[in-house]
């Protein structure tokens, strides 16, 4: 009887010993995240749309958790105010400038409370006082442009798809030139009666400058051809020898 006494004793405090750490690490974890252990103060700002945001989510400077969401209220109908608790040592960072906005903890995270970097000659966020805000982009408004990119892309594909079926069968002007080998026989003729016909022009022009009737005409752009290599190389000396006395 005493031995059963015993044991009950022994397990009634290791139950109670066990129980009394729990509720201590509890405490502290809780206590951990709400910022019962450190100084804080208070920031507010305001949103026309939260997105999910709630009370106890956390609140982020530069990747870091500074504080949590205290409080969430509606002031009117276009107006939420969100306040928040910073811890004291990231006051000195948070500028009057700084921006609320909210994001989230991943792609399927909780929703976080994020807070800008303001500028360097900003005065610091006082205690209780508002600062601006970002207004969130709402997951269905991005799945909607989503859908929209991907019904255009499906549109463009499918006309791709048409165009294609109708060259590789024929039709049409491209599918015509590339289908049809008469085409590309009439256009390499083109271009050999083009040669061809580049071949009578200099050879006519060689005539013509032979034919006494237009010898005279030749003769003065040569004349003239010659004359401007002559003035050019003249002045490129006479620089020269301007540049040479310079030097001396």
């Amino acid at each position: 009887m005493e031995r059963h006494t015993t044991k009950f004793k022994v397990r009634l405090g290791l139950f109670i010993t066990g129980g009394l750490m729990i509720f201590i690490a509890a405490v502290f974890i809780i206590g951990r995240q709400k910022n019962l252990f450190v100084p804080v103060y208070k920031l507010t700002t305001t949103f026309y749309n939260v997105s999910g945001l709630q009370v106890g989510n956390n609140i982020r400077f530069s990747g870091i958790n500074v504080g949590t969401v205290d409080n969430i209220k509606i002031i009117n109908d276009s107006t939420v105010q969100v306040d928040m608790l910073i811890q004291k040592n990231v006051q000195k960072f948070i500028k009057a400038d700084c921006e609320a906005a909210i994001g989230s903890a991943g792609l399927i995270g909780d929703r976080i409370l994020i807070i800008t970097q303001g500028s360097f000659d900003a005065a610091l966020a006082k205690d209780g006082q508002q600062i601006a805000s970002k207004e969130p982009v709402e997951p269905d408004a991005i799945m909607a442009s989503l859908q929209v990119t991907a019904d255009n892309a499906a549109i463009v594909s499918f006309q791709l798809a048409e165009i294609m079926t109708k060259v590789n069968s024929g039709s049409g002007t491209l599918g015509r030139f590339i289908q049809d080998s008469t085409i590309a026989e009439n256009i390499n003729q083109t271009i050999v009666n083009l040669k061809k016909s580049s071949k009578g022009l200099d050879e006519n022009m060689n005539a013509a400058k032979e034919n006494f009737l237009f010898r005279g005409y030749y003769k003065r752009r040569e004349k003239a051809a010659e004359k401007i290599k002559t003035d050019s190389a003249e002045k490129k000396a006479a620089e020269q020898k301007a540049n040479d006395k310079k030097k001396k």
